[in-house]
């Protein structure tokens, strides 16, 4: 059974998992649906690279009804030192950034959704909520953009084009650290991001 029917036929919620193409990195998501809301516990392992140490970093993340995020924790083990960072979006579209150097607020350009590096899970996060794996559309959507092992976070702008249910092109992606075309399965996931990760 493929990666694209095997969370497909089973019943949610499931575990997900994806390799680095270059076997540095592992991620594994227990994800939950209901309708468009996602509830998904995950962690990243590391091995050390030239741009970053060896690192664990895990998550919690949940989204409203129509699939933009609520509240994200992250918790990042290096070898020196843990980090904790956490992210919640209120009524208002406004984010609170708690981590260990206090608390700040801000609009992130009215972003509704969070992307992580590293993790294919997180964009699924856009990509479902605004329906790409299922139609023929463009769209380009402010992300509060958080970073790892460090745990920094800023704005970022990642843009998606998708050429409907039944193309096989993949959805064409580009953000600030990559330029492109990703696969998804029935459910929006990712398959396959080239350069990044494979579901295995």
């Amino acid at each position: 059974m493929s990666a694209a029917t095997e969370a497909t036929d089973s019943a949610w919620p499931a575990i997900l998992t994806w390799r680095a193409h270059d076997d540095s990195r592992m991620e594994s998501a227990r994800v939950q649906l209901s309708g468009n809301r996602i509830k998904a516990y995950g962690r990243i392992v590391a091995a050390a690279s030239g741009t970053h140490p060896a690192f664990s970093a895990s998550y919690d993340l949940v989204t409203d009804d129509g699939g933009a995020t609520t509240r994200l924790s992250l918790s990042v083990t290096l070898a020196e030192r843990d980090r904790q960072l956490s992210i919640a979006r209120d009524e208002e579209n406004m984010w609170l950034i708690t981590d260990h150097q206090g608390q700040s607020r801000g609009s992130y350009q009215g972003a509704l959704d969070v992307d992580v590096v590293f993790s294919p899970f997180f964009n699924a996060l856009p990509i479902r909520r605004t329906g790409l794996y299922r139609r023929a559309a463009s769209v380009t959507l402010p992300v509060v953009y958080v970073n790892l092992p460090d745990l920094t976070v800023e704005q970022a702008s990642i843009s998606y084009s998708s050429s409907g249910l039944d193309s096989a092109e993949g959805i064409k992606l580009h953000s600030p650290a990559a330029d492109t075309t990703v696969t998804v399965d029935d459910d929006g996931f990712i398959i396959d991001y080239p350069g990044l990760a494979k579901r295995i």
